[in-house]
């Protein structure tokens, strides 16, 4: 496998394509001694994340990085913002934090950061000033404006509701839907949105490469055309000062809703649809959903969201930090070739994919919100992590980082490959799909069912062609086999005339061989070929 993708030159793109990697900073690598990761240690782990140099093969390859918050909070996920113009201490300074950009750079990846403006924490500087006045003010007169505009960052209200909390010592009733503690903003406010664009161009400023905007449709809860137009002013001012800059948003509902969010004209929305333990991506892994319906399922999302804005990024991903991690999904005998299959899925998707860091060695975690989030396993006391307070002990399934580089059939060695691959091939991540009908696919020699035609979907050949015809020579053809069983598939009956294919890429989950021979392609279970 990795001397079939290894024979291909990397054919780097600088533009908004990347491959993304998610860190919780909190969890990665500490470099203090104190157990909380920080940004040095993000820094020191560069080289494991892109050395940015294509001849070396020790790093993963991401081109993007996701840090999750790094702001002044009051708890571990920092989720809660305190002060926007600060780096929280436990992960360092504003120097460090520079320095980390600076760094990633150099090695051609791009670094987005969370951005939290649906809400900040309870004991951030507005809030708290709209406190102290609406105590202050008698219980029948209304607020004065003039005297504290901050009153009217948040949205309060004498009468309560759902998601609201009592401000105590007061008649008055404050939006929180998440946590008394991190009330939400009112971003309809034109004195709120000036503060929200200074704050995004003092870290444009700093070099940052974009912004991940969380629960982007509780902006205006229950209103997906007010937060439309919210996502559309910050996209139209982002823009303005860097129309390079790169903006995903997090939209937690089924395609069919958040497909709309796109003509707000924002890059990307994360892709609910192929996440978690029961989407797409890990039901086709677990067999309770096939391969022909992985594509399809693309081809309709890709229409749709093309629909409401042409320039639209999807943001795959299989896994976050408010998911279980996947090495809990599949129990079985099959599990750790499921896991690494299931990955594969997620990074042969179109746009820019989104891998969550610890996903690349089947760190295991579930339940309560830190045991999603638990420490990094490098296998070195070194820059280890304790994880977040209450995180309950888990015990991993599979082995540690320095255990796993060594193994080439590892989940570690697969998950790499699979990032080589979308770095080769341009098609991978901005091609458009269009699906070969005719292929004829059989049971392979070697099972149960040798020469029994598959007809149930788990086998399936499509291309995915670069949009502009000059780039043709980058179009790929993938073929997928979800099935449990090896397929031999004939290549031959694919009409594309005068085409002679070979095997440019592959990825085999169970270990496999792949092989193409006189038009016949044998793919063992769960196994994946690019052809040109």
């Amino acid at each position: 496998m990795k001397a079939v993708n290894s024979a291909n030159e990397l054919k780097m793109i600088d533009d908004k394509y990347r491959t993304f990697y998610e860190i919780f900073p909190y969890s990665f690598y500490d470099t203090d001694g104190d157990g909380i990761g920080d940004l040095k240690g993000i820094c020191e782990k560069l080289d494991y994340i892109n050395d940015g140099n294509p001849e070396t093969d020790s790093d993963l390859g991401f081109t993007g990085i996701w840090l999750m918050p790094v702001n002044t909070s009051k708890t571990y996920h920092k989720y809660d913002v305190v002060d926007y113009y600060e780096i929280d201490p436990e992960y360092g300074s504003m120097e460090d934090f520079e320095l980390l950009i600076e760094e990633a750079h150099k090695r051609g990846i791009k670094v987005i950061m969370d951005f939290v403006i649906n809400h900040t924490s309870s004991e951030h500087e507005w809030f708290k000033e709209a406190e102290s006045y609406l105590k202050g003010l008698d219980k029948e007169a209304e607020p004065d404006l003039e005297k504290c505009p901050y009153v009217a960052y948040y949205n309060f209200s004498r009468t309560n509701s759902t998601g609201c909390t009592l401000l105590s010592g007061t008649n008055w009733y404050y939006e929180c839907p998440f946590w008394s503690e991190m009330p939400d903003l009112n971003l309809e406010n034109e004195a709120v949105r000036a503060e929200i664009e200074k704050i995004a161009k003092f870290y444009l400023d700093k070099g940052i490469d974009g912004f991940r905007l969380d629960a982007v449709k509780e902006y205006v809860s229950g209103n997906d055309e007010k937060n439309i137009e919210i996502l559309k002013w910050f996209n139209d001012y982002v823009k303005s000062v860097s129309p390079e800059a790169y903006i995903v948003g997090e939209c937690w509902l089924s395609s069919s809703t958040y497909a709309k969010y796109y003509g707000s004209g924002i890059d990307s929305l994360f892709d609910f649809d192929f996440a978690d333990k029961s989407g797409i991506i890990a039901s086709v892994a677990k067999g309770t959903q096939t391969a022909s319906n992985y594509v399809k399922s693309q081809m309709t999302l890709e229409d749709s969201i093309r629909s409401y804005s042409e320039s639209a990024i999807d943001a795959p991903f299989y896994t976050n930090h408010d998911m279980g991690r996947s090495a809990g999904y599949f129990p079985g005998d099959d599990a750790r070739t499921q896991v690494k299959f299931a990955q594969g899925l997620n990074l042969l998707m179109s746009g820019n994919a989104f891998v969550y860091y610890g996903e690349e060695i089947g760190m295991k975690g579930t339940g309560i919100d830190e045991n999603k989030r638990g420490p990094m396993q490098w296998g070195t006391d070194e820059g280890m992590c304790k994880g977040p307070s209450g995180m309950e002990d888990i015990k991993q399934k599979y082995p540690d980082l320095s255990v796993q580089e060594k193994d080439e059939g590892s989940i570690y060695n697969y998950v790499k490959e699979a990032i080589r691959l979308r770095n080769t091939f341009p098609a991978l991540s901005r091609g458009k799909i269009s699906i070969e009908e005719d292929i004829i696919a059989l049971y392979a020699s070697d099972t149960d069912k040798p020469g029994e035609e598959i007809t149930d979907g788990n086998v399936i050949a499509y291309y995915k062609k670069m949009e502009d015809e000059k780039d043709s020579a980058d179009d790929i053809l993938i073929v997928i086999n979800s099935g449990k069983a090896a397929a031999e598939i004939d290549i031959s009956m694919i009409d594309n005339v005068g085409m002679v294919y070979s095997i440019k890429g592959m990825l085999s989950a169970d270990g496999g061989e792949i092989t193409l021979e006189n038009g016949i392609l044998r793919l063992p279970a769960y196994g994946i070929a690019l052809l040109q």
